[in-house]
């Protein structure tokens, strides 16, 4: 069973393509299921799409859901299409986000924190006359945001983990009790971490979130998915097998996709 949960398409504006060509992407990488998750849009501003070039427009939302689900049902018996969003996640804003959300027969929400401090995690400018420890309360801020996303009851998967490393790789190496910490609230709120293969699009490379994150997810007991964050339809599946492999060397004995909600576990 192959499954990618994370993918874009031209709506939100930084990505090329239309879902079909994802979906057919899907199918010729041999995938049995494949997740639409574009970027939601900014629900909490007055403006209908404020930042074109990061998300959809809210007037596109609906044209969107329909799209996908108009899709599903053309691919059924072909591969099984999932209705998903990636989320922001703003703790001021997240009611408004959970009522637009209950809306619509979602599989599954990715959540993900863009934004800390209200800067990008990928603003590499953010870093810059920072000493040490101030670098570490950046990233403690972050957490406590991630933090606040698995506890808010609005996602099924959190998103890219330590992404804020994209842009800046000494972030890993950056120590603070609060990546263990966060783990340990993702695996109390019984949510999933996606590994995501875009880090390899990225200065960091490689993958989210690091290995020594996933060994302490498998001790805690955390639900562990693939999503290829493909913004182009190339990248669809991009490293499925080598991170299928990497999990087992660490110890996992399955992973997890989401349907209508309920988790499917799929041996590794």
């Amino acid at each position: 069973m192959k499954f990618d949960l994370h993918t874009h398409h031209e709506r939100c504006g930084h990505a090329d393509g239309q879902i079909r060509d994802y979906i057919e992407a899907a199918i010729q990488s041999g995938l049995d299921v494949i997740g639409i998750s574009d970027h939601s849009p900014y629900f909490a501003s007055d403006e209908d799409q404020p930042f074109p070039k990061i998300t959809m427009a809210k007037s596109q939302f609906d044209d969107y859901v329909n799209e996908v689900l108009n899709l599903k049902k053309e691919y059924e018996g072909r591969i099984d299409v999932l209705l998903g969003v990636e989320s922001d996640f703003f703790p001021q804003h997240a009611d408004i986000y959970a009522n637009v959300y209950k809306n619509y027969p979602f599989d599954y929400i990715i959540g993900s924190v863009h934004q800390s401090g209200g800067v990008s995690i990928f603003n590499k400018n953010r870093w810059k006359r920072l000493n040490r420890e101030q670098q570490i309360e950046h990233k403690e801020e972050y957490y406590d945001l991630i933090q606040q996303s698995a506890r808010s009851g609005m996602f099924q998967i959190l998103g890219h983990i330590d992404a804020m490393k994209a842009y800046y790789p000494a972030f890993s190496d950056l120590p603070t009790p609060k990546v263990e910490e966060t783990l340990k609230v993702i695996a109390e709120n019984q949510l999933a971490i996606e590994i995501n293969t875009s880090g390899k699009t990225k200065d960091v490379g490689g993958w989210y979130p690091s290995d020594s994150m996933l060994e302490m997810a498998l001790h805690y007991g955390v639900d562990v998915t693939f999503g290829s964050d493909a913004h182009v339809p190339s990248r669809v599946s991009d490293e499925f097998e080598l991170v299928r492999k990497r999990l087992l060397e660490i110890g996992f004995k399955h992973w997890v996709y989401f349907k209508q909600k309920q988790k499917q576990v799929v041996s590794l």
